[in-house]
């Protein structure tokens, strides 16, 4: 399906052929870009650093054990299929996505759970038996929440911000939906209890974003769960990715592992191509990044004229936490344990404090705990189950040493695993594995170890983020989570369709 790197690219145009688009990066966002401008008659070459497709969405095997490195959500699958449509084939015929119903549980420090499911009157239920007096405030943040999803993501959401004056356009609407607000001071209008204030707000922690400080707009995503469901890819997410990529095959573009991107090429302020870390050249009409913004422009563009997003600005940004990730595989299956939980430690703000504002490494915690094995057996051997737990973390500037304490820290989360949901978790331990953020600065190349990029508060979203058609460079986009409108499955996914705007058709070269 692949090429490797032993075979020299051909040329941007040659006497019939179509005018070549090269993508850097094969994440989602970039596989999503090479579908379509596929899709728009471009010949598209995709180079990515890696052994493998995915970048984030990455999966590796171990001891018989199949584990997503990165995203297990997925929401908004009609942008998947729309994705599809272009190419002329048909989501489900290469994707199997399953409904998760409940979407997950969260379960609180003092050992209360909380069921989520896309039913309104289960989940009115399940907010009146923990706080009856929060009902009414639930429901009227429910509506408001499908009113930010209408403009936010409906009518924002694959919309081109390239000048200050596409932010003055939608000022009026970013004062009805009271986006200088944060979500949790949106949620804590609506709501009192503490344990409903947090299981409506905690949502922007799945982009990178801390609810603390990143706009409401992002009260979004609870209808958008609501009104699509939360689905998992059967085979894992490494099976969408592996879908994406054998769609640009089929469509004639081709990917070549194993490449990593030293440098964007330029005629003056014009992008021309890329050249490989081993020196080879290659020409393209367009070049599409989907590597971190802070590593296009610090990198790829080092000499560059960059008036804009210069390294003085992006060093000085705000970037979102990183990541601790332990995977394991389990010897014993543990039934009572759904797909998803979120396990809420014992402080909410102060733990955020510490991970995004004093960047100082916590004894306590709040964990995700991702148990595929729940609604896909085939991932595991049998009688086995597999897992990730993730826990959010500084990046870092914070100077900790994790090859001394990625043990302890690793340590001290199995402990509370097995004291609540995983009883003898650590006899049953056959095989694991840990990600911290060392690995997102080295393997991806994300700037700081931030495993979501910028951070998505207000004054670094829309125009005030790396725009998806650069600043300064002619004929360079940009896609994926630094990028407009930011992290996550279908925020990458959409950022792709921006380019549909700014890219001009094919025929445009002819």
């Amino acid at each position: 399906m692949f090429t490797d790197t032993e075979h020299p690219p051909p040329p941007a145009r040659t006497v019939g052929s179509r005018p070549h688009a090269v993508v850097i990066g094969s994440g989602l966002g970039g596989l999503a870009a090479a579908i379509r401008l596929g899709a728009r008659g471009y010949r598209v070459s995709v180079y990515e650093k890696l052994e493998q497709p995915g970048g984030r969405a990455s999966v590796f095997r171990q001891d018989g054990f199949t584990f997503d490195a990165g995203p297990t959500i997925i929401t908004a699958p009609f942008i998947l299929e729309e994705l599809w449509a272009l190419a002329g084939a048909k989501f489900s015929d290469d994707v199997t996505l399953k409904a998760l119903d409940p979407f997950y549980d969260i379960r609180f420090h003092d050992g209360t759970v909380m069921t989520c499911s896309g039913d309104p009157a289960s989940m009115r239920a399940e907010v009146a038996r923990i706080s009856p007096g929060d009902v009414e405030g639930y429901e009227r943040f429910m509506a408001e929440s499908e009113a930010i999803y209408r403009i936010g993501f409906e009518q924002l959401g694959h919309v081109p911000f390239g000048s200050p004056m596409s932010m003055v356009r939608i000022a009026p609407d970013l004062v009805r939906l009271g986006a200088w607000r944060t979500v949790y001071q949106h949620v804590s209008a609506r709501v009192k209890d503490p344990k409903i204030r947090m299981a409506l707000s905690f949502h922007p922690l799945f982009i990178g974003g801390n609810p603390f400080k990143v706009t409401a707009i992002y009260s979004m995503i609870a209808y958008l769960e609501r009104q699509f469901g939360v689905h998992c890819a059967i085979g894992g997410t490494g099976a969408l990715v592996a879908a994406m990529a054998r769609l640009i095959e089929r469509q004639g573009g081709t990917i070549h592992l194993n490449s990593e991107v030293a440098e964007i090429t330029l005629d003056g302020r014009r992008a021309t191509g890329i050249r490989l870390a081993d020196g080879r050249a290659v020409a393209a009409s367009v070049v599409v990044s989907n590597a971190e913004t802070a590593h296009t422009y610090m990198k790829l563009l080092a000499k560059a004229p960059r008036r804009r997003w210069s390294d003085a600005r992006l060093a000085r940004a705000r970037y979102s936490m990183s990541l601790f990730v332990w995977y394991f595989g389990t010897g014993r299956q543990y039934p009572g344990v759904r797909h998803h939980t979120i396990m809420m430690g014992p402080r909410y703000r102060g733990l955020l404090d510490d991970i995004f504002t004093r960047k100082h490494l916590a004894e306590d915690f709040s964990l995700y705990l991702h148990r595929p094995t729940a609604s896909d057996p085939q991932l595991a051997p049998a009688g086995c189950d597999s897992f990730y737990v993730l826990s959010p973390v500084p990046h870092q500037d914070s100077g900790i040493d994790w090859k001394a304490r990625a043990p302890a820290y690793r340590a001290a989360i199995a402990a509370h695993l097995e004291a609540t949901l995983l009883p003898g978790l650590s006899a049953s331990i056959v095989t694991e594995k840990l990600i911290t953020p060392i690995d997102f600065e080295n393997r991806l190349g994300s700037y700081k170890g931030a495993a979501f990029g910028l951070e998505p508060v207000l004054l670094q979203s829309a125009w005030f983020r790396p725009n998806n058609k650069a600043e300064d460079i002619e004929n360079l986009f940009l896609v994926g989570a630094g990028t407009h409108p930011g992290a996550g499955l279908p925020g990458v996914i959409s950022s792709a369709r921006i380019l549909d705007t700014v890219v001009p058709d094919a025929a445009a070269f002819a």
